[in-house]
């Protein structure tokens, strides 16, 4: 893989923190964490044929993050994109997998928010139990809730949850969909808008970390009524 960004400062091989998630896991050395200031992009490219997922984690000192997460094949084809928001990247950062399908890949992160919201952001092939928790979560459930198009589910997270894992995939169809987390009736903390044409190998996998008591996770599919999705969850 070619890394595409300097060093970030003062950040060392043993700053590595305790979750698998955090931009700090994905890039120990600092080496793939990138500026992202608003309305810029940056880029990562991966071309390991063996390798089917990558993760990426967006953070701030504490501000939102507006971010548009692509996922190229080649220089026409986007066939995974999802806008992803947090009210609090640093209570709350962006933390997603992305499938490649085996592909030479390029994944862009754009700072669609103000001048004033820069984040930091970071993408490495995943390691360890995420690499394969894609698959592992719907395998270990086989009793996932349907969604058909056009319709909304919600689950209350227990006030003990520190932090919850989603897949949202489909059997081969697309899959357009919204996933949040909120805090009374409708007060969206972090959202992910995905869309994808191809939602099994591309499926949208993602984790939030879960700050105080009376968060709901909601989950809408934009598409028609003929491309249901499935909805898993795993509190932690």
């Amino acid at each position: 893989m070619q890394a595409v960004a300097p060093p970030m400062g003062g950040m060392t091989a043993q700053a590595v923190t305790a979750s698998p998630w955090d931009l700090r896991a994905i890039t120990p050395d600092g080496r793939l964490a990138q500026r992202v200031e608003g309305n810029s992009r940056r880029t990562w490219k991966f071309n390991d044929g063996s390798r089917d997922r990558v993760q990426v984690a967006l953070e701030s000192e504490g501000r939102p993050i507006q971010s548009e997460i692509q996922l190229w094949m080649g220089p026409d084809y986007t066939p995974f994109s999802v806008k992803a928001y947090t009210e609090d990247g640093k209570l709350r950062p962006i933390h997603t997998l992305i499938g490649t399908k085996t592909k030479a890949v390029t994944v862009e992160t754009r700072n669609v928010g103000q001048m004033e919201f820069p984040f930091t952001g970071a993408a490495n092939y995943a390691q360890g139990p995420l690499e394969t928790l894609a698959l592992d979560i719907p395998s270990s459930m086989p009793g996932a809730e349907r969604v058909d198009g056009g319709a909304i589910r919600s689950t209350y997270l227990d006030q003990e949850t520190g932090r919850v894992n989603v897949v949202l995939n489909t059997e081969g169809k697309q899959l357009k969909a919204i996933l949040e987390i909120l805090t009374g009736p409708n007060n969206p903390k972090q959202s992910f808008e995905v869309y994808t044409s191809y939602g099994e190998a591309m499926s949208l996998v993602v984790s939030f970390n879960v700050v105080g008591a009376g968060n709901t996770l909601r989950v809408r599919n934009l598409s028609p009524v003929e491309f249901p999705l499935h909805f898993y969850t795993v509190e932690e």
